[in-house]
């Protein structure tokens, strides 16, 4: 029986060449949160994390949760793909408790306007020596 055209477009073909179709079908699927893992050791399994397209690569920590320690960041779900056995979609099950971390978005503000009132109140303000040595 000879195959109609239309038969070989319905059904994946065996073969190189269906392996090179299906991995053509799988590319075009929406990156999403995704991580893949990258190491394990005594303090957690090491994954890399991108959020979305947009999202720059976050590296991180997995640790199982346990009853009666505090959770300390993110509960996430994590769920194999199958064309990359160390690949994962992510899903948050529970954002972190004390909120988004901080950016590296300029330096850290170490002494608010009120702290150095509160400075100047107690030890005067700098006095500036027009003599100074050197």
């Amino acid at each position: 029986m000879t195959p109609r055209p239309s038969d070989s477009l319905d059904r994946p073909r065996r073969g190189v060449r269906g392996d090179v179709a299906r991995q053509d079908a799988r590319s075009e699927r929406p990156v999403g949160d995704v991580a893949i893992v990258f190491g394990q050791d005594e303090h957690g399994t090491h994954i890399l994390r991108r959020r979305s397209e947009e999202s720059p690569l976050e590296a991180g920590l997995l640790r199982p949760l346990r009853e009666g320690k505090p959770i300390d960041g993110e509960v996430v779900r994590l769920t194999p793909r199958r064309e990359a056995p160390m690949l994962f979609d992510v899903k948050t099950e529970l954002e972190d408790p004390r909120g988004p971390r901080p950016t590296s978005e300029g330096p850290a503000q170490v002494a608010s306007d009120a702290y150095r009132r509160g400075w100047d109140a107690v030890w005067g303000s700098r006095r500036r020596n027009s003599h100074a040595l050197n």
